[in-house]
């Protein structure tokens, strides 16, 4: 069996950054997968499923939402590695197009208080495994370290 794309990407030389992982066509759209990686695999803990169940809940609630792209937003969730997030867009883009939209979804989770959408019984199967502190902290850190003054390097997957 061939390996899947996603399994040739270097992890040792992958740092935190926003990636295109993969473009698809289905009929005559085309859907852009992003990596969002928050963390560099194999050199610093990954996220806790806490945390990344909280982003989760927050990024697809800002996106489903968005003036732009909530009918744009195919799908946004964890990477099972837990050092990142794919989000999935209908559309043709590149890195840099979505900078601005990781930009407002991070500060958006970075800022929010109250209640996590979405964090009943009744809503999700997993509700009480939620870290809103975590997450924020994460969501700043991600901000700090990619989104703000984002570097070429942080575009383009390593070779």
């Amino acid at each position: 069996m061939e390996k899947i794309a996603s399994f040739t990407i270097d992890h040792i030389k992958l740092q935190p950054g926003v990636y295109v992982s993969r473009k698809d066509h289905v009929g005559k759209e085309v859907i852009t997968t992003f990596d969002l990686r928050m963390t560099s695999p194999n050199e610093e803990p990954v996220m806790n499923t806490a945390e990344v169940h909280t982003i989760e809940h927050l990024g697809a609630t800002f996106l489903r939402n968005h003036k732009e792209f909530s009918e744009k937003t195919v799908y946004f969730g964890p990477m099972g590695c837990r050092t990142g997030f794919y989000l999935l867009l209908a559309g043709d883009y590149e890195s840099k197009d979505i900078l601005d939209l990781m930009r407002e979804m991070y500060a958006f989770i970075r800022d929010f208080e109250g209640e996590v959408p979405g964090a009943s019984a009744k809503d999700c199967g997993n509700y009480l495994d939620m870290n809103l502190g975590m997450a924020k902290y994460l969501a700043a850190r991600y901000l700090d370290q990619v989104l703000t003054n984002t570097k070429p390097e942080q575009l383009t997957y390593p070779q």
